[in-house]
This record gives structure tokens, C-alpha cells and sequence, in this order.
């Protein structure tokens, strides 16, 4: 990003980044501080359409006016806005203003509106009470039954339109999770529990009610139940009363609430695979009879977040931490410890409902790809701006915020729209979305202007040719020729870009533009231009050269890639009066070696193999006519080997002892002269014998290779006696039993060896 700093802060530059330019519309995408000059006469001869795109500045420095500048800009229409309501009054109050808003947005560029909310004073309430009934809840269900009366006057405090609904839940109806003997499953309790239902997942009791005797009835009704294991269904008791809203009476505008009570934790997707459960939950209603019908995994936090349910999780402390986990997954939720017995779920429902009415979050649904939504707070107590939503802590009832929305759309796009909400409240703002990326120029109706040589119409002050001709100015008749074909002859290589992008194919030639500083393109396909050549001290070629289609020509006396080195050898001479030992080229008075060839003068090879075992070939050959390169010694070294035979060295380097194809030691001395392959030897004359271990293991391996095939029969020999007959060949060759005998005694391993005299 290309910034200008203002009180510190990074803001973005109007910068237009062009690439390939051919229209108004190429321009106003390419960027969103491009703009598009369309006066006929603001590009000249031969100068590229490129030039018409720019910032408003550059384009108004260059001589275009004002009028004809091209520029869509921003708009935003609000298309309902109901005013806050101030308190409920049996209709549909407005919580959320506005309601519509239609943006049409440059894309890259961001544009800012304002939406407020007000929670209404007395706005209703649905509560439903959601009971863990397994055997170990036995003891809260008893004051559960006595729990309406206080109910009610907790919710009469916050409203005079609350409902209370109320369901149960144990657990899945197969194994593992419960006992599925059909005695079982009929009274799963403890034998001397008389008051025990059957066996259930999910059962919606009462539907939502403000008549504080029916719920007092409905609950009395209820007895306990079990299960085998201690997780329970809570989960799927949640999803079902989420989304069977007819069956459980959720009104169109009210303040949803889950309240959970439990002492046990619950079940987890994938759990379900121990009972042969595969499928995912469908997040669809299945009740019958008020009765869950279908046990699977879940999808829950999704459909409450839907429907604006908030749940409430009123479980004891054992469990607290893992409902804590699960509250920081479902937005608009809370977790409250819950006493042994459930006395005190009352206090614990209004501490939870406060904390959640008091905390509003902004955020969207359904957000187009490549559209960005920042949300900044305007209230008391406010979070930091968000990409994903925007809060305010600590709202009280008919206090009024307010969210600034930034939205920026990063590439074009038409008839978009996403939802803004409240979290757990169901007004909403929808969004309609569209960018502008056409211009409208105003041109002339007529299909033929005189600034197109009468041979095509303007569009946004360029030529629109009519078929058969092209050019700047429709100039150029193509005849007979294929278009296509035309235009391929302007492509430097087949399928780039006609001209390089920096000319006009007219008649099947390239027609070069100026560039932006005024000099010229050129080159067939206009391909280079006298500008980018590499700079030295930030002059172009150095000051002492002239730019040539990207590579510097430098003035006599200079060299070097930028003509940055006055031309000199003096740093390249050696003291033998070479330039960099013959082994480099001298460049700006420094020597570019060879490939593993040290500077500063070339003279050393770390990374090369040791002339001691390279050139031994050819020191055999020379000093003493033997050797693999003995029938053309002259030919193979006498090029690169200046050599003469000594009784002493003296060449200061160091000494080479190698093996000849003899077995003897050659003992030399080499000299590397100028040039890479360049020597000259001195060759002691006098060679070393073959040494008696190697002499001895010829001697042997001879023997051994030839044992097999000797003429020679003896009586069979056992492995002693054949390892006194190696160590009687070692001892006539003057040599340890050690080395050869254990070769010995694998060949008597492996062969029946008969010894017989001839």
C-alpha cells in the first residue's frame, strides 16, 4: 500500500497503477483512484491511450479539464429507515433503523454508514425450560415443581410480556447409552422407585405460556427416568426446541431463552458411532407427539444463532468448565453454577439474562466474497473495531448506540446483498450491493466522426473502428487481409501482446508510442526504449554511456554494465606481467575468474581436481615411455606439459607421489604456468621398486585366481594343512601369514580341494 502520513496514521495514497490500458473500463478497474480523460485531442500522434488513465491530478496537469474527466463515484440510498420504537406496544417494534440500505461502490474504495440500535423497554420474553430428567436429578425436579411462581415474577420484572415453555430430555434410546431390555426401557429407574418414566430422548412438555397455573400443572406431571452412561442428550433436546418453533411457540418478536439445567455433560458429534449413528444431524424438526423422534449428531450453535436463541446453561459445578468450552463456541450465551438442588436457578436465570441483554454484537450474515466489513462502536463502553462484528458492553434498556459500518468490495460485482443483525435479536438491516465499473461517457450518437477518419465512432474520446478498418484513427485498411493475421505480425512472439503494449499494429507494423517522459519506443515490436538501462550513482549509464534498448553503450575509456569503471588493467596484472594468470578477464580492474579460480588474480583453484592424479598419465608417458597414454604421448601432453627429467627439484611447489601402472612410485614437481591448463613438470628420474606388499599380493592372488586350474593333484588336503601350505608361500615371499590366509580358508570352505602330484 502506498501511504501519505497524517497525525501518524498511514492513510492511502491516490496513486492510479496501471498495466494494460485499452478503454475506459480497463481504466477505471485497474484501480480506484483512476480516472479516464475523454477529450478527443489529449493524446497526440502515435502517443499510446495509456495516457488517459491517471489520478485527477496528473490528468488536470497534463491539460485535461474537469468536465472531461470520467470518475463513477460512490453512492449510497437508504431505502427504509423506521424509526426506533420507544417502548412495546403489542406490534412489531423497531429495534434496529435502518432497515435497507442500497450501496453502489468503486471497488478498492470504502464508504461509511451509520445503524443505531435501542433495545425496547419491555420488549418480551420467551423463556423455555429445558430439565435434565435422568435418575441423578431426582432431587431438583421436586423443587423444580414449585419453581413457576418465581419464574414469573423474575420475568414480570424485566417484562409484562413474558411466556414460559418447558421440555425434558435423558438420552438416546439405543445402547450404549441406555438399556434397551424391554422392561428396561419401560421403568429404567432403581426397582423400589415407583415414580419412574419410561426411557426417552427428547420430550416438549408445554408450549409457551404466560398462565404461571398451566406450567405448574404441566411440571407437577413430570417424573423422573435413566439411562446406562453419564453424558446425556442435552444437545439434541437443544437443537429440536431451535427449530420446532410452531410446535414450541416462539413468538416473531421476542427475546428467546434456552435455559438449560443439568449435572452431567453431554454428547459430542461422533459419539453417536458407538450406537451405529453415522449421519450428521439434518438440523430439521422430528417430533411426534411432543416426542423426539430421531437421534443423531448435531449442528447446533448454527441453528441457534438462526433462530436468535439464547442459551443459558444453568449446570452444576462438576461440569461447569466443559459448558464454559461450549459457551465460548455459541455466541449470546451463559453458563451459571447451579446448586445441588436447583434453588437457586431463578437468581442464576436473571444474572445470565442481564448479562446477556446487556451486551450487544453487531454482525452480518451471508457476506459476498471479496467484500470487507469493518464495524466500529459508538457507545460508552465500547469493543475495539472488528472485521466479523462490533460490540458494545454494558447497554441499559432504551439506551440508544450506534455502529459505524465501513463496507469496501474489492473487485466489481452486481446485485449482491448480505444481512446485519443484532446477535440474538431479529432485526436485521439487508444490504444490497453493486459496484461501479462502467463509464458513461456521453459520447456522440453518430456511428461515423470525423476524428476516426470518418471510418468509425468515438467512444470515450477513442476510435471505435468499423470493420475493416484499424489504427489510432481508423486510419488503416486492411483490404483483403485477415484481421487476425494482421494483427499477428505486430506479436514479437506468437500470442503476446500486439506491439508489446507500447504501440498501435497499423496495417500489420507497429506504430511505436512515446514514452511518459517523451522520448520514443522502438524496435520491430517496439520492444525497447532508452530509459531503463542500469544507473550507477543514480545517473543513467553513469554519466559516460547512452542507453540502447535496455543496455548501456559506453564512451571510450569506460566499461562496465552501468559504464561505471574507467578502463584499466592495473588491479589484473600479476608480477609476471599477466592479465589475471591468463585464467580470468579483466573487468572494471578486477579480474572475473573461471569457474573455482580465487581472486584477486585468478591464480589459485580450491574447487579443482589435484593436478598430482590428473596429469599422472602424462607424466609416465613423458619421463618414462609407459603408461596408458604411451602410443600418443604427444599428443595428449605435450600441450599442456612443459617437462624435464631432474636428479633434484627446483620448483618450490609442493611434491606429487603417485603408482604408476607398474607398481612403481614416480616422484614430481608441477608448476602452473600461465593460461588453465599450463604446466611445467620436473620429474625425479630415478622411479621407486614396486613395493613387497604389492608384489606379494600379486604373487597370491595369482596363485588363489589360478588354484582351482592347476594341473596338480594331491591328496585331499583338510584346512589345517592347507593353512600351512599359505603360510609356506607367504614365508618364501617374506610375509605375514595374516593377510592371505583367511582368503585361503574361505576358497577351502567353498571347494573340494584335491592335491595330486602330476
Amino acid at each position: 500500500m502506498n501511504c501519505v502520513f497524517h497525525a501518524g496514521l498511514c492513510q492511502q495514497a491516490e496513486v492510479c497503477l496501471k498495466s494494460v490500458i485499452n478503454s475506459c473500463e480497463d481504466c477505471i478497474r485497474s484501480g480506484p483512484y483512476c480516472m479516464w480523460c475523454k477529450d478527443l485531442n489529449f493524446t497526440k500522434s502515435g502517443e499510446q491511450e495509456t495516457v488517459r488513465c491517471d489520478t485527477k491530478a496528473k490528468l488536470i496537469e497534463r491539460g485535461c479539464k474537469t468536465e472531461d474527466i470520467i470518475f463513477p463515484e460512490d453512492s449510497k440510498q437508504i431505502d427504509k429507515e423506521d424509526p426506533l420504537s420507544e417502548s412495546f406496544n403489542q406490534e412489531k417494534p423497531v429495534q434496529l433503523s435502518p432497515q435497507k440500505i442500497s450501496l453502489k461502490l468503486r471497488p478498492g474504495l470504502s464508504t461509511t454508514f451509520s445503524v443505531s440500535f435501542k433495545r425496547v423497554q419491555g420488549y418480551p420474553v420467551d423463556l423455555y425450560y429445558l430439565m435434565d430428567l435422568s435418575y441423578s436429578m431426582k432431587d431438583d425436579l421436586e423443587n423444580v415443581k414449585g419453581l413457576g411462581k418465581d419464574l414469573f415474577e423474575a420475568l414480570k420484572n424485566i417484562t409484562d410480556y413474558a411466556q414460559i415453555g418447558f421440555g425434558a430430555f435423558v438420552d438416546k434410546t439405543v445402547l450404549p447409552y441406555t438399556n434397551t431390555n424391554k422392561e428396561k426401557l419401560q421403568k429404567p429407574c432403581d426397582e423400589n422407585d415407583q415414580q419412574c418414566q419410561a426411557a426417552f430422548g427428547y420430550r416438549h412438555v408445554l408450549n409457551m405460556t404466560s398462565s404461571e397455573t398451566q406450567f405448574k400443572e404441566k411440571v407437577t406431571e413430570q417424573f423422573i427416568s435413566g439411562n446406562l452412561d453419564s453424558p446425556e442428550g442435552s444437545l439434541d433436546a437443544m437443537m429440536q426446541a431451535a427449530v420446532c418453533g410452531d410446535k414450541i411457540g416462539w413468538r416473531n418478536s421476542s427475546t428467546r431463552l434456552i435455559v438449560l439445567t443439568t449435572d452431567a455433560g453431554f454428547h459430542m458429534a461422533g459419539d453417536g458411532k458407538l450406537a451405529g449413528i453415522l449421519e450428521p444431524s439434518d438440523e430439521q424438526c422430528h417430533m411426534e407427539n411432543r416426542r423426539y423422534t430421531k437421534s443423531v449428531t448435531w449442528t447446533l450453535a448454527m441453528q441457534l444463532e438462526k433462530n436468535n436463541i439464547q442459551p443459558i446453561f444453568a449446570v452444576t459445578e462438576n461440569v461447569a468448565n466443559v459448558y464454559k468450552e461450549l459457551s465460548e463456541m455459541i455466541p449470546k450465551s451463559e453458563v451459571g453454577v447451579l446448586s445441588s438442588d436447583s434453588k437457586n436457578v431463578v437468581e442464576l436465570i436473571k444474572t445470565a439474562y442481564n448479562s446477556l441483554s446487556s451486551k450487544v454484537t453487531l454482525t452480518h450474515d451471508n457476506l459476498p466474497d471479496n467484500v470487507r466489513v469493518i464495524y466500529t462502536p459508538k457507545c460508552k463502553d465500547a469493543g475495539q473495531p472488528g472485521n466479523s462484528e462490533g460490540v458494545c458492553n454494558n447497554v441499559k434498556p432504551g439506551e440508544k448506540i450506534s455502529f459505524d459500518v465501513t463496507v469496501t468490495a474489492e473487485s466489481c460485482m452486481n446485485d449482491k446483498s448480505f444481512t446485519i443483525r443484532p446477535l440474538g435479536i431479529k432485526d436485521t438491516l439487508t444490504v444490497s450491493l453493486s459496484t461501479n465499473c462502467d463509464c458513461e461517457c456521453k459520447d456522440p450518437e453518430d456511428s461515423i466522426h470525423s476524428h476516426c477518419k470518418g471510418k468509425g465512432r468515438v467512444k470515450c474520446g477513442i476510435c471505435s473502428c468499423s470493420e475493416g478498418y484499424v489504427g489510432q484513427f481508423c486510419e488503416c485498411s486492411i483490404g483483403d487481409k485477415d484481421k487476425r493475421s494482421l494483427r499477428a505480425s505486430c506479436q514479437r512472439n506468437n500470442g503476446t501482446m500486439e506491439c508489446e503494449g507500447r504501440g498501435d499494429c497499423v496495417c500489420g507494423r507497429c506504430q511505436c508510442h512515446t514514452t511518459e517522459s517523451g522520448s520514443s519506443y522502438h524496435g520491430d515490436y517496439c520492444e525497447c526504449d532508452n530509459e531503463h538501462c542500469e544507473k550507477f550513482q543514480n545517473k543513467l549509464c553513469g554519466g559516460t554511456g547512452k542507453c540502447n534498448c535496455g543496455r548501456c553503450e559506453c564512451n571510450a575509456g569506460y566499461e562496465g554494465s552501468a559504464c561505471q569503471c574507467k578502463v584499466s588493467e592495473e588491479a589484473c596484472r600479476t608480477l609476471n606481467d599477466t592479465v589475471c594468470f591468463g585464467r580470468g578477464t579483466c573487468k572494471c580492474n578486477r579480474c572475473e575468474c573461471k569457474e573455482g579460480y580465487q581472486r584477486p588474480q585468478c591464480q589459485l583453484c580450491l574447487g579443482c581436481p589435484d593436478p598430482c592424479q590428473t596429469k599422472l598419465n602424462c607424466i609416465e608417458c613423458l619421463g618414462f615411455d609407459s603408461g596408458p597414454f604411451k602410443k600418443n604421448c604427444s599428443v595428449a601432453c605435450r600441450k599442456s606439459i612443459y617437462h624435464e627429467m631432474v636428479d633434484q627439484f627446483t620448483i618450490p611447489d609442493k611434491q606429487c607421489l603417485q603408482k604408476d601402472t607398474e607398481g612403481c612410485w614416480i616422484k614430481f614437481k608441477l608448476d602452473q604456468l600461465v593460461r588453465e591448463d599450463n604446466y611445467k613438470a620436473e620429474i625425479l628420474k630415478q622411479r621407486g621398486k614396486p613395493l613387497i606388499k604389492y608384489r606379494k599380493l600379486t604373487f597370491m592372488t595369482n596363485i588363489m585366481n589360478n588354484f582351482y586350474s592347476f594341473h596338480f593333484y594331491f591328496e585331499t588336503l583338510n584346512k589345517t594343512q592347507v593353512s600351512l601350505l599359505a603360510w609356506f608361500i607367504l614365508k618364501q615371499e617374506n610375509r605375514e601369514v595374516e593377510l592371505i590366509s583367511n582368503r585361503v580358508l574361505r576358497l577351502v570352505a567353498t571347494w573340494q580341494v584335491t592335491l595330486r602330484h602330476h
